[in-house]
């Protein structure tokens, strides 16, 4: 069995973590810890986890396997630097303070689609955000064939979960319902990362990503549509991305059009690509709690352990 502990156990990414590991056939969940509400019953704060008997509890890095840190931006790094995990203990960071190149020291990548033979090797692992997830996987195979172009313009929509669960003026009901809104266009946080590792893929290729990002009014779930020009063949595009993807269980390309609904509460990325004369589109779905987070750092947590990439993760969609 993998002992896991968690660090900054009571936001959103840490319930679905939670949820997903109380089912993992392979998981003994050692201690969830929480300084805000230490010693509290799990389900006063995680309220469709009322059925079990855990409780938050102090920081304890002793007789745990894989440390997932699920803290704000800017305080994993602050963590670790108070608290030196044991070197036989793994790590795998939600936040964005490894992912980057400059910042990684030894964290690997968490993307599996792109890095699953180096997760499978490491100690460290950074999981990418959750935009980067879904633009990522809908652009990685052109990159890695060297037919990304020099300009992708990327309009994206998340929801409102996708802010955290602290309230905001833009995640109150009132302001959310209803309503769309564009926040930190072409300036995104998540837009280092996905150049990074987009440009890693071909050094004498560096495109320009014109990334619009945009508050939905759902719970849950981002739509990426990329938009480019080409004059390959539609065909020869999507074989493209299904060789990228052959034997990648999570990313699914779809020959129909993909929505929200097809992903929702699961671990996948469903990929449909279309085109107009020169104009190609190309729609990625992932739900941003899982894919693009807490199911992401479960499939890294088992390629890092050697067990089925897939194990824990057999989620149903909402789809009604």
């Amino acid at each position: 069995m993998i002992r896991v502990g968690i660090a900054g156990a009571a936001g959103y990414t840490a319930g679905e973590l939670i949820r997903v590991l109380i089912s993992h056939p392979q998981v003994e969940l050692r201690y969830l810890q929480s300084e805000s509400h230490r010693g509290e019953p799990v389900g006063r704060v995680h309220r469709d986890l009322i059925y079990t008997n855990l409780k938050f509890s102090d920081l304890d890095l002793t007789g745990i396997d894989v440390l997932f840190l699920c803290m704000g931006h800017g305080m994993s790094a602050q963590f670790l630097e108070r608290h030196p995990v044991p070197a036989s203990v793994r790590i795998i960071d939600l936040s964005h303070d490894f992912r980057l190149k400059s910042n990684a020291g030894d964290f690997i990548y968490g993307l599996p689609e792109l890095n699953r033979e180096r997760i499978q090797g490491a100690w460290h692992v950074a999981n990418p955000g959750c935009f980067a997830t879904a633009i990522e996987l809908g652009l990685l195979p052109l990159a890695k064939s060297g037919l990304l172009p020099a300009h992708v313009s990327v309009f994206g929509i998340t929801g409102a979960t996708g802010a955290g669960q602290k309230p905001t003026e833009e995640t109150h009901y009132s302001h959310r319902a209803q309503n769309l809104s564009v926040y930190k266009a072409f300036s995104h946080q998540h837009l280092a990362e996905i150049r990074e590792t987009l440009s890693g893929q071909d050094e004498d290729v560096q495109t320009d990503i014109a990334f619009v990002p945009v508050r939905g009014c759902h719970a849950r779930g981002i739509m990426v549509n990329a938009v480019f020009e080409s004059e390959r063949d539609l065909s020869e595009i999507r074989s493209v991305y299904a060789a990228c993807y052959e034997g990648h269980p999570f990313t699914v390309m779809s020959d129909e059009p993909v929505y929200l609904k097809q992903v929702v509460n699961t671990n996948y990325c469903f990929v449909h690509i279309e085109r107009q004369d020169r104009n190609v589109l190309v729609t990625s779905v992932i739900d941003n709690l899982l894919k693009g987070a807490s199911g992401q750092a479960v499939q890294n947590m088992n390629l890092m352990f050697g067990l089925e990439e897939t194990m824990g993760l057999g989620l149903k969609a909402s789809y009604f």
